[in-house]
């Protein structure tokens, strides 16, 4: 296994972002129709906050049908996204070795880390792809 690669090798270079004035019914889209787990929330390219699937799922019904999508579009009018994101955001540079990466994923309860230089969003390394890292090692 590589001992020293860095996440860069294994990120999302195109990362798909929201910012404060986008509204709750646009993540829920972008998270349906990306197929994606986790949206950086950015002024300019300065990542601000972090949203997860998971946040929006805790505002909204899950598993829903046609009528429970009018519901679910009530719900998100009532929400801001800087209200249901995360805002104490941990980063990494694009040189982080995805060991370290590992590392700061295992310690805390979060699953995507956004990859910053020089302040600006450059990428994101999930879990996702520390598994399928790992899983092309064999």
């Amino acid at each position: 296994m590589k001992q020293r690669t860095p996440v860069s090798k294994i990120m999302t270079h195109e990362v798909v972002t929201l910012n404060l004035n986008d509204n709750m019914e646009l993540a829920g889209k972008l998270f349906e129709d990306k197929h994606i787990r986790h949206i950086p929330i950015v002024t300019g390219k300065k990542v601000v906050g972090m949203l997860s699937h998971t946040d929006l799922m805790r505002i909204s019904f899950s598993d829903l049908d046609e009528e429970e999508n009018e519901i679910n579009s009530v719900i998100y009018d009532l929400f801001a996204i800087e209200q249901v994101m995360a805002k104490s955001v941990v980063s990494v540079s694009s040189d982080t070795t995805i060991k370290e990466a590992a590392e700061i994923l295992t310690q805390h309860e979060f699953h995507a880390l956004p990859v910053v230089d020089d302040g600006e969003l450059v990428g994101i390394v999930t879990s996702t792809d520390l598994i399928q890292f790992l899983l092309d090692q064999f």
